[in-house]
Order: C-alpha cells, then sequence, then structure tokens
C-alpha cells in the first residue's frame, strides 16, 4: 500500500494538477477531499489543454478511479458542464470511473448569488473571492442547513430540504440588496441535477475503503494552498476550507495512520490570486516576466496572478503544518534568462528578523524580505529530463530550496506539457 497526500505549498497555482496527472499512472485512485469549483487544475497533453475544477486530476488515465470526496462543497452545474467537456475530449468513457459522495454539500445558486453580494458590500474591504459561493456553502454545512449530493436522489427529500432552507436563504438575500429565488426554479435544476449526477453519487467512503483493503494505491488531491487554510493561513484573506494534509482525512473518511506520504507542491517562485498580503511581491520588470513566461493567470477566474520570488518562510510553514515528506517543484523553466535569482528566507521587522510564518495578518505589516541572491542562467531546460542535464546554476538553486525547507524534492517541472519533467522519487514505487 502507498497512500499520498498532494497539498500545495504557497497560495495555490503550484501546478498539483500537472503532478498528479504524471503520478496517475502508478495508482489506483484519486480522490478529491476539499473545496470546490473556486479551484483550477490544468493539466497540457501535446497541443490540448484541459482544465479541471471539481473532477480529479487523475480522470485524463482511463484506468484510475476518481471520487469526489464528502469534504468538498459541489456545484453540480460546474460539474455537468465538466463532465460534458471530458467526453467532447474522448475521455470518461467509463462512468463508474467518477463518485461523488452522498455526504459531499451542494454549491446551490443562492451560495453564489449571496458570495458575490457580500463581496459588492464589503467594498475596499473585499476578501477577493472568486464569488462561486464556496463559503456561504461551508456555512451552511456547518450550521446545518446544507443540502447534500444524496438528498437529490430523492425528489421528495430535495423538496422538502429546499422548503425549510430557502426562506432564511432569501431574507439574507434581500437584506443585501438582491433577488430572491423562487423555490420552484431550483426544484426544476434539483431534477435536472438529478438526472445527469445520480448514477455517480454513491458511498464514496465504503467505495474508498473497499479499494484500500485490496492494496490499492490512494492518491488524496487538495486544492488552493496552505497560505490560504482558513486556519493555517493569512487570515482572513484565506479561502473556506482546510487546505492542508490532514483534511484528507475529514475529507475522504479515511483514518490519518492509512497515510504514507505527503507531497508538497511548489512553484520555483511565488504567486497570489485576490487581495492579502505577498512579502515578495514585485511590481516591475522581473514581476512582468515571471507573469508572462508562467502565464500567470487564474486557471478559474482568468485573473492576472501576482508574482514574486521563491518565499522560504511561507514553505517551512507548509512543511510544518503538512508534515510534508517530499517537495514538487515546478515551473522551474520560467526562471530561464534571469541574470540574478532571489531567494527569501526570513522577514526583517522594526525589531528583529524573523523566520517563522505570521500567525495574524497585522504582523504582516511592515514587514520586508530578507533576500538571498543566487546566479541565474539562460540556458532553454524545457528538454532536460535528468537532473544531471540541469545548468549548475539551476542545480544549485533547487539544493537551495531544499536546504531552506528542509525538505527533499522528488519532482522538478520544467515546463507545461506533461512529459517536461524529471523524477528523481516516485512516492508511489516503495
Amino acid at each position: 500500500m502507498s497512500n499520498v497526500v498532494v497539498v500545495g505549498t504557497q497560495w495555490g497555482d503550484e501546478g498539483k494538477g500537472k503532478v498528479i496527472d504524471l503520478l496517475t499512472p502508478s495508482i489506483d485512485v484519486v480522490v478529491r477531499y476539499q473545496g470546490g469549483a473556486n479551484a483550477g487544475h490544468t493539466v497540457v497533453i501535446g497541443e490540448e489543454k484541459t482544465i479541471l475544477h471539481l473532477v480529479p486530476s487523475g480522470i485524463l488515465h482511463e484506468r484510475c478511479l476518481c471520487i469526489i470526496g464528502n469534504g468538498v462543497v459541489l456545484d453540480p452545474k460546474v460539474l455537468i458542464d465538466e463532465i460534458d467537456g471530458l467526453h467532447q475530449q474522448g475521455y470518461l468513457k467509463n462512468p463508474s470511473r467518477l463518485a461523488i459522495s452522498r455526504n459531499a454539500h451542494l454549491v446551490l445558486p443562492y451560495h453564489k448569488l449571496i458570495d458575490q453580494l457580500r463581496e459588492e458590500a464589503m467594498g475596499a474591504s473585499r476578501i477577493g473571492t472568486t464569488g462561486r459561493g464556496i463559503g456561504p456553502a461551508y456555512e451552511d454545512k456547518v450550521a446545518r442547513i446544507g443540502i447534500r449530493a444524496g438528498d437529490l436522489i430523492d425528489p421528495d427529500l430535495f423538496r422538502s430540504r429546499i422548503e425549510d432552507v430557502l426562506p432564511f436563504k432569501n431574507r439574507q438575500i434581500e437584506m443585501l440588496g438582491g433577488k430572491p429565488f423562487d423555490s420552484s426554479e431550483l426544484l426544476e435544476l434539483g431534477a435536472e441535477w438529478s438526472r445527469r449526477l445520480s448514477r455517480h453519487v454513491v458511498d464514496a467512503e465504503g467505495l474508498l475503503h473497499g479499494k484500500i483493503r485490496t492494496g490499492a494505491r490512494i492518491l488524496f488531491e487538495g486544492a488552493q494552498g496552505t497560505a490560504l487554510d482558513v486556519d493555517h493561513g493569512t487570515y482572513p484573506y484565506v479561502t473556506s476550507s482546510n487546505t492542508v494534509a490532514g483534511a484528507a482525512c475529514s475529507g475522504a473518511g479515511v483514518g490519518p495512520t492509512m497515510i504514507d506520504d505527503v507531497l508538497g507542491i511548489t512553484k520555483a517562485y511565488t504567486t497570489r490570486v485576490g487581495n492579502g498580503p505577498f512579502p515578495t511581491e514585485l511590481n516591475d520588470e522581473i514581476g512582468e516576466h515571471l507573469q508572462q513566461r508562467g502565464k500567470e493567470f487564474g486557471a478559474t477566474t482568468g485573473r492576472k496572478r501576482r508574482c514574486g520570488w521563491f518565499d522560504a518562510v511561507v514553505v517551512r510553514h507548509a512543511a510544518r503544518v503538512n508534515g510534508l515528506t517530499m517537495l514538487a517543484v515546478t515551473k522551474l523553466d520560467v526562471l530561464s534568462g534571469l541574470e540574478t535569482i532571489k531567494i527569501c528566507t526570513g522577514y526583517r521587522t522594526d525589531n528583529a528578523v524573523v523566520d517563522e510564518f505570521p500567525s495574524s495578518i497585522s504582523q504582516f505589516v511592515g514587514v520586508t524580505p530578507v533576500y538571498e541572491q543566487m546566479p541565474g542562467w539562460t540556458d532553454d531546460i524545457s528538454s532536460a529530463r535528468s537532473e544531471a542535464e540541469l545548468p549548475s546554476a539551476a542545480k544549485a538553486y533547487v539544493a537551495r530550496i531544499v536546504e531552506l525547507t528542509g525538505v527533499p524534492i522528488s519532482i522538478i517541472s520544467v515546463g507545461s506539457e506533461r512529459s517536461a519533467h524529471i523524477t528523481l522519487s516516485n512516492p508511489f514505487a516503495k
């Protein structure tokens, strides 16, 4: 047995989709365990790009079972559109390869409207959410007024749940200046969602444990990144779920003794979408180089990502709270052409230099990054398939990341295409 959690170590967008896709030939099951359609995993195969928001990245390999776990908040419309897109590309020929936990909560139209109205009302203090209804859906889950995927299977139960909850949601919408929903509109949508998705809604936890008993190799897929975790990130500029590795247990229905390794994904630099602190952000020509060369636009929103130097403080924090056993470094090729490369090793405050991730948003105010400079390289490294083929400066940079984070590297990505990577060790080859 080899069961591995894959997590982002920064503010998301680290390239988890590509890494999961290249690991999938070694595994039997991929389980998405948290988040919703506010995340996007991009996989490039030749000239074809596939962007996945809810379906696990393993879906592009015909032998792999993909499970949407109970910790996910599921937007039925987005999922149906995604399934249709996969069919058009020739994937998901066998519907049984996609399973949805009965206990996964639904993102309904009123969640998205509330999300958007709140952001508008907050003005300059807005968080910068995607407006996809993720936060309001998780709120309803915790408030015990959520509606789950299993409710779609029983029309009478779905009707009852909508009639119980909608008056509360409409009052919220009216208070925010929005137009309330009519229950008949939601019931009609529910009937269509049930028709399209019911065959995928199963006892996913039981299915997963059955696979584990047979010795199947499982990959637990996280969304977003550690610095967006609702408890361990730059609160309140965070997502609405726990993005760390421990959430794989509660979000998939397994115990911690079933996890063997935690693979953290990190870019060779740092990006962030939305508002919130970003100590190494570059608002200059180097930041523009990273943005343009790295094609840094959000896979979900299309928003331009903020770019900056690699921040070892952030990744060390991720190593600690996730219990990382290995790292995958992505987009190393984007740094090609830079004469000098910087790494943030700590933060300078008024009184001292700290190397710990601040626990409060107020502690980010006034900090400046402490940088270490390293020589860059001009070589095109996108064709490298072994560490020996990398320029000496690139090898030194990767080695310094290992020293600063204390985590060994298993994979180095040198391009967006599926084959553009260097595998130093495969976590599933044990």
